[in-house]
């Protein structure tokens, strides 16, 4: 029995160790501290063996082109403070407005400042790889956005060699309301701005509840959906290797990778 003024001595032991619980891959997201819905998605879609580590960006909540553009001020930050002993296989930045705004290559190339041992990214070039992958070419994009920001969106498709049929949006600045958005409401949404010639309905943003919705639209389209969420994880698991066919989150999660952008010797791009 211990007694005050005594000094522990613990015996001498060797602990028996192994790769930890995630032992497949370490993937890393850099959020919006407004946003209420995408640490749920990410946990939701890891498969066994598979750690999601998540840190937060200070921001407005109020969701606009100016406002979306500062998130770029602490990206190098927040990078370097997920799990940097852990080394993640992957580092996201998890906007896909702000990833517009700002820039992929430009975001990509701060996160690796903060986090050089990972491969870096952010969601919308995850969108762009699922959209690669499915061979789409004509899109109708769904958003929650201002149509400001949803204007710079259709800019960035087109710009990328897509056909944006329609794109709407719900008009919402506030990030927090935009997690309140239904997925009922998605899904009829979704099946509102559908159009026949469309390759892929695309809804947009992260912070959105539309995981919950694609396995349904898909059945009533017979049409891939791609989301915000599910794109990313996607790209980011077949960027660590992981080539599970996950269940229920859409037709992206059964293939495998083959058009993935190559992301390597990322330069800060001049600002004009």
């Amino acid at each position: 029995m211990f007694q005050p003024g005594q000094t522990v001595q613990s015996t001498p032991r060797t602990p028996e160790m192994d790769a930890g619980r995630h032992h497949r891959a370490k993937l890393g997201f850099i959020l919006m501290s407004t946003d209420p819905s995408a640490e749920s998605d990410f946990n939701d879609m890891a498969p066994e063996g598979v750690a999601v580590y998540v840190t937060r960006l200070k921001t407005d909540d109020h969701t606009t082109n100016e406002t979306l553009s500062r998130h770029i001020d602490h990206m190098a930050d927040a990078a370097s403070r997920i799990q940097p002993e852990a080394r993640p296989d992957v580092v996201s930045y998890s906007c896909t407005s702000g990833s517009i705004v700002i820039g992929e290559d430009r975001v990509m190339a701060e996160i690796r400042k903060g986090a050089p041992w990972a491969q870096p990214m952010c969601l919308v070039q995850g969108v762009l790889d699922a959209l690669h992958e499915l061979g789409a070419k004509k899109l109708v994009v769904g958003t929650p956005y201002l149509d400001e920001i949803n204007t710079a969106e259709a800019e960035f498709l087109v710009k990328r060699g897509f056909d944006v049929l329609d794109i709407q949006g719900l008009n919402i600045a506030s990030g927090w309301d935009m997690g309140l958005v239904t997925p009922a409401y998605w899904k009829k949404f979704a099946l509102e701005i559908d159009h026949p010639d469309a390759d892929v309905i695309f809804l947009s943003c992260g912070g959105v509840r539309t995981l919950e919705a694609v396995e349904e639209i898909e059945q009533a389209t017979g049409k891939p959906v791609v989301t915000s969420n599910q794109a990313q994880m996607w790209s980011c698991l077949r960027r660590a290797g992981i080539m599970d066919q996950l269940e229920g989150y859409g037709q992206i999660f059964k293939h495998p990778g083959k058009h993935l952008r190559e992301i390597s010797d990322l330069k800060v791009p001049e600002l004009t």
